[in-house]
């Protein structure tokens, strides 16, 4: 959450926000959030909030009330905010704390031990960085998470005794890694590895193999980013969460099999991961989130869960060997650019749940020649299915009333459409340089046909203009080098500039009423 930074006096922040139809939740107070702010005088913050940082409140009025410290904390709420030179070298975080900000002791050259009470989760990002006298730290079973660079030049980072083998663990806990990990990564440690930190294993060049032991829980944010050379990850049945980008540009990694029980998967999980060639995913999922397999070019074969119900933005885009995908009759949404670039698909058969065709989802499938369309569909977006140069059959409902911007732009291959009647909208180039098309009757519903609708379609011989046509636009049939008869209607109002340039089959057309006429509308007609 982020507020104004001229904010002042009082503030109190609702557990929800309602914007338009929409409520959510305040759970978090971002960056920089009040960060100079010198006339904020108090904050009643939300007892829903799980995430705070020590720089959201640098330098506003309750920063500077030394009041409002006590031995050198800033407590707010039962939140541990920030600390100073005037903290104890040993501290115990007290028991009601309800979790400790980012970066809280962020450069403390005071501490020396800190003692984490046993009801917290997590030990957010920064919290310890550069406190260069911290050697002992207790991390108690419940903190379930710890974020990157948590304890990034600390006493306990900096201390060469501390790290084994290239890995510097703490309480059971994987901290970090550094160049003198070895290639193929065994843990040994005296008791089980319970969880890593995030970024834990970030650009290890030459980490090519990891067994994940079975005590593990969760591969966290951003783990294995740009493990470029990593093969092979051995991920163990316990693990029930794979964060975002955990596998991010690891363009070797061959193996990484989900286990079947996994309840969540991240954004960008998988990312980049050239050579992964296939994936079983659980049944427990019901969303592929954002770019989870953007660019996985190797993979061939996906297994979606039978209830699953999103995929969202760009989860296979560029999946170039992607044969197969069975899209579940759960599934109700399907995201910008969902498999834009999967050039092997030949047929999509969209489920009965799924209302519109989102911006780029199908661009450049090359292969794609079949795709079903269920009833209820209201709208083909843009460039939806541009590039998909073997598109031969494709029904469109009688629901829809727009195609987008270049929805089929150089679908090549089509021949035959059916426009239904209740189409109002066809946007600027959207069927431009499908070259096969022969013949096409405008909706009944159209009123106005945008620029370049049909420009570039050479195959084009006979148009339809439906009765309530009003405005022909710019450039929509340039360069329809076959068209040889267009059924003109009365209600004709405007014919745009280069309309119908280079139709050099095409009569110009002699209109009983009058109907405005763009520059160079006919050149190049008989």
């Amino acid at each position: 959450m982020a507020l104004n930074p001229r904010a002042a006096g009082e503030l109190f922040i609702p557990e929800t926000i309602v914007v338009g139809q929409n409520t959510y939740t305040v759970v978090a107070i971002s960056d920089k959030a009040f960060k100079g702010c010198k006339n904020l005088t108090s904050v009643v913050l939300p007892k829903t909030l799980k995430q705070a940082y020590r720089s959201a409140f640098e330098g506003t009025g309750i920063w500077l009330d030394k009041t409002n410290w006590s031995e050198g904390c800033l407590w707010m709420d039962s939140i541990l905010i920030a600390t100073d030179k005037n903290i104890k070298p040993r501290f115990v975080v007290p028991e009601n704390t309800r979790f400790i900000a980012a970066g809280a002791f962020k450069g403390n050259k005071s501490i020396q031990r800190v003692d984490l009470p046993s009801t917290l989760a997590r030990i957010d990002h920064e919290t310890f960085r550069d406190c260069k006298n911290l050697q002992k730290i207790v991390i108690p079973p419940s903190v379930t998470s710890i974020g990157e660079e948590a304890f990034t030049g600390s006493g306990i980072y900096l201390n060469e005794n501390k790290w084994k083998k290239g890995a510097l663990i703490i309480d059971d806990c994987l901290i970090a890694t550094n160049n003198d990990l070895p290639a193929k990564y065994v843990f040994k440690n005296k008791t089980p590895i319970r969880l890593i930190a995030e970024r834990a294993f970030a650009n290890r060049k030459t980490l090519k193999s990891v067994e994940i032991p079975q005590t593990v829980s969760a591969i966290p944010t951003a783990a294995f980013i740009g493990c470029e050379s990593l093969t092979d990850v051995i991920i163990p049945s316990s693990v029930h969460k794979v964060d975002n980008f955990a596998f991010y540009n690891c363009a070797k990694l061959r193996n990484a099999k989900l286990p079947a029980d996994l309840l969540s998967l991240g954004a960008g999980a998988f990312y980049g991961c050239e050579l992964l060639s296939e994936q079983v995913l659980s049944e427990n999922l019901e969303v592929i989130p954002r770019a989870a397999f953007f660019l996985c070019r190797n993979i061939k074969k996906i297994t979606l869960p039978s209830h699953l119900k999103r995929i969202d933005d760009g989860a296979f885009a560029g999946c170039a060997s992607l044969e197969t995908i069975d899209l579940p009759a759960t599934l109700t949404y399907i995201g910008e650019q969902a498999f834009a670039g999967c050039a092997m698909i030949r047929r999509v058969t969209l489920p009965v749940g799924i209302n519109s065709l989102s911006k780029q989802v199908f661009q450049g499938c090359n292969r794609l020649y079949r795709i079903d369309l269920p009833e209820g569909i209201y709208a083909i977006g843009d460039e939806a299915l541009s590039g998909c140069v073997a598109l031969e059959i494709i029904n469109i409902p009688k629901s829809t009333f727009r195609i987008g911007v270049r929805a089929f732009h150089n679908c090549q291959q089509l021949q035959n459409i059916a426009l239904p009647d209740y189409i109002q909208r066809i946007e600027e180039g959207a069927f431009m340089e499908c070259k096969m098309l022969d013949e096409i009757a405008l909706p009944a519903s159209l009123k106005r046909l945008s620029r370049a609708a049909f420009a570039q379609c050479i195959g084009l011989h006979k148009v339809h203009l439906n009765e309530a046509l009003e405005v022909i636009e710019d450039g929509a049939f340039c360069q329809c080098r076959s068209l040889k008869e267009v059924e003109w209607n009365t209600a004709l109002q405007s014919i745009g500039a280069d309309a119908f340039l280079d139709c050099k089959y095409l009569r110009t057309p002699q209109f009983t009423a009058d109907v405005e006429i763009g520059k160079n509308a006919f050149k190049g007609c008989k």
